[in-house]
């Protein structure tokens, strides 16, 4: 069964569309058949596996308003397991073009049901903010992975998101699970790191990944090539930790307790 994974949080700056990215080509080069869809009109994680906006004939936007093109919206990668579901800055009228629409929350979900058997997971990038893209992120979603950056205020940052998704759960998903919290620019020098790893283990005991993703500089520079980490410099640091998301991803069942 294809799990539907979106990653979320309404912070910018937090390594959401890194994570999505190589999480995503980590589990292609386990040979899990993987679409990562980018709801982003930014679209980072498109440019950043290398799909330039010139080749794109038909995005997200497309699909969103008529899911029977879907299929023909999805691109290859480098990675033979690995497709794309790109974004544009089209995306951005969304938010007002569906304000007044019947079920606007299900859009999304109406579009990748007709790929649905094609992958075992869809990772689902979503714009930093908690708008009318993410909630239809989270009506299609059956997990939410949070990335966490070790940071100060990094905790304030998802009280928000954690209420969205209370109330999708309640009145919109009932399906939808709280898979983890990935810490990530994860500095085992820095002391701040270590207070932030052990507040949200206090606050998070069962969410938290056992998994930590570090500052590192390849994984930086990756984007900027068209690359995953796995395909810029799988020996890095950061390499080996995305691998071993991956595969923490794999064993977790989603957890559909009280947040």
């Amino acid at each position: 069964m294809t799990r539907i994974i979106a990653i979320a949080n309404q912070k910018g700056g937090v390594g959401k569309t890194t994570t999505a990215i190589n999480l995503a080509d980590s589990l292609a080069i386990i040979e899990k058949k993987v679409l990562l869809v980018d709801c982003d009109p930014q679209a980072n994680s498109t440019s950043g596996l290398g799909i330039s906006a010139h080749d794109i004939h038909g995005d997200l936007y497309t699909a969103f308003y008529d899911p029977q093109l879907t299929k023909q919206c999805i691109y290859p990668t480098k990675s033979p397991y690995l497709h794309v579901l790109p974004a544009s800055t089209n995306l951005v009228a969304v938010e007002l073009e569906l304000v007044d629409k019947i079920a606007r929350e299900f859009y999304l979900k109406e579009s990748l049901a007709t790929v649905l058997d094609e992958y075992d997971f869809i990772i689902l990038d979503c714009p930093p903010s908690l708008g009318l893209i993410t909630l239809n992120a989270l009506c299609a979603a059956q997990e939410v992975l949070i990335p966490l950056q070790c940071e100060f205020f990094a905790l304030e940052g998802i009280v928000k998101l954690l209420q969205t998704y209370e109330q999708v759960k309640k009145k919109l998903n009932t399906q939808l699970g709280l898979l983890g919290v990935v810490l990530t620019m994860f500095d085992v020098r820095n002391r701040l790191s270590r207070d932030v790893k052990n507040e949200v283990h206090r606050c998070f005991p069962e969410h938290l990944f056992e998994t930590v993703i570090p500052r590192n500089v390849r994984l930086s520079e990756a984007p900027s090539h068209g690359r995953s980490i796995i395909h810029y410099d799988i020996k890095s640091k950061g390499a080996e930790a995305y691998l071993a998301l991956a595969k923490e991803v794999i064993r977790r069942k989603k957890n559909t307790a009280q947040a």
